[in-house]
């Protein structure tokens, strides 16, 4: 009699994040999906300051039920440039729209960085992605400290970028231009990356019919989704002209998840470092078939239903939670 395939044994990721409304529905996915093994969550400076984003982080896991999970504060600025956070679609706090708890988690004593690079250095090698859907500050700071851990890394599937769109200029993506040095580094290291920009998270649209599936829910959680996204609908419409929000960050976590969720093309990929109007820019080069040794993939289409199914899913799985 043949037997049932063998379960797929959960992925392992350290979600690095500035929480931020969409970062906040990113780590709920990954939380309550059993597909994922959440190993750390690090902090960085972006949407917010890192003290605020740090305590935006803290407090979402408190609301999802997290525990025995670190949470670690990094980077507090960028490499080279000056802070810039982006108080127009987050708000002074970086999660306008909530009242949020006091957290009950206690904030891991080590740095971000030195928490990531001790994480990948404990696991065996190709077991441990990186999904980073902030600045890369963190990363590319881990990278230079402990070279190693490229080598280790399963892939990095990051939020940022847009081969063909830009929201922060004209073609550059927020997570990228606040620190293009670091993503520069991270483009240019050996390990595989995929970029899951805007040209795939903003067909991630959180739409009544969304909405509606996640209010059903009827959770706590759910009930600071439906806050989250009635505060991101309100900034996005006034600062982009959209009249859904997109949810840009989960759909690095869903990648993960279920790389089906979205369609992905094989295209070398870097940074502009110096132009007076394309500063941040994602370069993909698509004049040819990407080479052999090209490590870098960019998110084309993504398959909406599936993608919110994953989403409204995590929050039933997380349940009820006193918080």
């Amino acid at each position: 009699m043949p037997q049932p395939p063998a379960a797929t044994a959960p992925r392992k990721i350290i979600l690095d994040c500035d929480p931020g409304h969409d970062d906040a529905v990113a780590l709920l996915l990954a939380h309550g999906n059993p597909n994922i093994e959440l190993l750390a969550v690090t902090t960085v400076v972006g949407n917010q300051t890192l003290e605020k984003v740090t305590r935006n982080a803290l407090a979402v896991g408190t609301i999802a039920g997290i525990t025995g999970v670190p949470f670690a504060a990094g980077c507090g600025r960028p490499l080279v440039r000056t802070i810039e956070t982006a108080p127009d679609i987050h708000g002074d706090s970086g999660m306008d729209g909530p009242t949020l708890p006091e957290s009950t988690i206690e904030l891991d004593t080590r740095h971000a960085v030195d928490l990531i690079v001790e994480t990948i250095m404990a696991h065996e090698p190709g077991t441990v992605t990186l999904v980073p859907t902030a600045g890369l500050t963190n990363i590319a700071m881990a990278a230079r400290k402990e070279p190693r851990i490229v080598e280790r890394v399963k892939e990095v599937v990051l939020m940022g970028g847009g081969y063909h769109v830009g929201n922060w200029s004209a073609v550059s993506e927020f997570n990228i231009i606040i620190d293009p040095e670091a993503a520069h580094i991270v483009f240019n290291e050996k390990w595989p990356v995929v970029m899951v920009g805007l040209d795939l998270t903003h067909q991630a649209l959180a739409t009544p019919e969304v909405v509606a599936k996640i209010e059903a829910v009827g959770t706590k959680p759910a009930k600071f989704v439906m806050e989250l996204m009635e505060f991101f609908t309100k900034t996005y419409k006034d600062a982009q002209g959209f009249d859904y929000p997109p949810v840009h960050d989960p759909c690095a976590v869903a990648y993960v998840i279920d790389p089906t969720v979205m369609t992905t093309r094989k295209v070398p990929v870097n940074i502009e470092l110096t132009g007076t109007l394309t500063l941040g820019m994602t370069v993909a080069d698509f004049r040819a078939p990407a080479p052999a040794d090209c490590h870098t993939s960019v998110a084309v289409t993504l398959d909406h239903g599936k993608f919110w199914n994953l989403v409204t899913d995590a929050l039933v799985r997380i349940g009820e939670v006193d918080a």
